[in-house]
């Protein structure tokens, strides 16, 4: 079982910080809006509200909301509850995820929890545990819900008998 410590001060010694060059941060939030950055050195708990895109490279436990984008760097920890628009990341995450967007998860990413979006994509080499919910779609409201019958079997071995197949779909 995959446990983070977010505040273990171990976890970080080494390592490089990731940051976003101003390309990929234009690509990604309008002119006008706010885009802010918490580095790997920040810790703190709690429940945060954000406007705007946050890239977070730093360890958090507790509960982010935020409208807007997060992006949780390489080298961020995040233990806890996330609900935003847009959610890419390529840190460690354990905690539910709810975004009315899009989940991105990015190589080296690990996801431990259980993820609610229209749009879900992960890179080859992510580590991903938990179940995904993307909503209710057309194409599976349109199966039949009469049962399924199988007909016309010809018994292919001695002492064998056609067999009936039903559904558990439907009344």
């Amino acid at each position: 079982m995959l446990v983070f410590d977010c505040f273990d001060k171990t976890f970080h010694e080494g390592e490089a910080a990731a940051v976003w060059d101003n390309k990929k941060r234009a690509e990604h939030h309008a002119d006008n809006e706010a885009f802010t950055i918490l580095g790997r050195d920040v810790r703190f708990k709690g429940v945060v509200h954000f406007e705007g895109t946050v890239q977070l490279d730093s360890c958090f436990e507790g509960e982010i909301h935020t409208k807007g984008t997060i992006v949780v760097g390489e080298h961020a920890v995040i233990r806890g509850t996330i609900t935003a628009g847009t959610l890419i990341t390529s840190g460690k995450i354990q905690g539910n995820v709810a975004a009315s967007g899009k989940v991105q998860l990015l190589k080296p990413a690990v996801l431990i929890g259980d993820v609610q979006t229209p749009s879900f994509s992960m890179e080859e080499g992510v580590y991903f545990k938990g179940f995904t919910n993307m909503g209710a779609h057309p194409v599976v409201e349109e199966f039949p819900q009469s049962p399924l019958v199988l007909t016309d079997v010809t018994p292919q071995l001695n002492g064998s008998r056609p067999v009936l197949i039903e559904s558990d779909r439907g009344s």
